[in-house]
């Protein structure tokens, strides 16, 4: 079954800020999630109930699965020494 991916606003602000190199790759891994939401590799973000990772080089995509909506928000993207700061 596919899913639905929806990217956020500041998520996609902060892909268009990458080397188009890079943009290219991570925007890949982020439609690949459609077809499989918890891929190889993926890892659940402790102290959260629902937010997942994956890797992208030195890039990091943290994103959330609705299986009841059949949705994937990706909700940042960026570098591996920020991407996991509050802001």
């Amino acid at each position: 079954m596919t899913y639905t991916v929806q990217i956020m606003a500041s998520a996609l602000k902060a892909l268009g800020r990458l080397p188009r190199a890079d943009q290219e790759r991570i925007r890949d891994r982020i439609d690949a999630l459609a077809f499989a939401q918890r891929p190889a590799g993926v890892a659940k973000m402790s102290g959260t109930e629902a937010l997942y990772r994956i890797r992208v080089g030195d890039y990091r995509v943290v994103y959330q699965v609705r299986d009841e909506a059949l949705l994937v928000l990706v909700i940042r993207v960026g570098h591996r020494k920020d991407v996991y700061r509050q802001r």
